[in-house]
């Protein structure tokens, strides 16, 4: 199978995820190209069999240049696709000590629900999605990142039904 990830990344967290994603793909002898928004123009993406787009979050949503980038994409209806976020971690509210509720979290971790929203309106299928939480905005990965990709790859290789 031939994958194409294409993703931002302003710290470099969204690299790592991309790269740790190609590393467990290939092992299992699959072809990954990976490449930033900024090295490719959205309307000529080579033919792949998947694509995967991943975005860090700022104020909720998708970066900018991901939103642009996905709203230019041309790809043919039916194209199968894969989307991954990378968010901050919540913590607790330094006056109250509260964690955050779900329904607080869910306001500043709108990113994947916007990339589909995007993506379907063009009619693209979408595959897996997953939430990689960074500690600070600038970094580090989460502890156990690196299983939550090897998960996604588990759940794109079984719907997609190919090893």
């Amino acid at each position: 199978m031939k994958i194409a990830i294409y993703h931002a990344s302003k710290y470099g967290n969204g690299a790592q995820v991309a790269d740790e994603f190609r590393k467990l793909m290939t092992t299992r002898g699959h072809a990954v190209d990976v490449h930033s928004i900024d090295e490719v123009k959205p309307k000529e993406l080579p033919p792949a069999d998947l694509y995967v787009f991943g975005s860090p979050t700022r104020l909720g949503k998708p970066i900018g240049g991901m939103r642009h980038f996905l709203k230019k994409v041309e790809l043919p209806s039916g194209t199968r696709y894969a989307i991954f976020a990378t968010h901050v971690a919540a913590k607790p509210d330094k006056k109250t000590g509260e964690m955050p509720t779900m329904d607080d979290m869910a306001k500043w971790q709108r990113s994947i629900p916007i990339m589909n929203d995007i993506l379907i309106s063009k009619g693209l299928v979408k595959v897996a999605e997953m939430k990689i939480f960074v500690v600070e905005m600038k970094g580090p990965l989460e502890e156990g990142w690196q299983k939550k990709v090897e998960d996604f790859v588990a759940e794109i290789l079984a719907t997609l039904k190919v090893h």
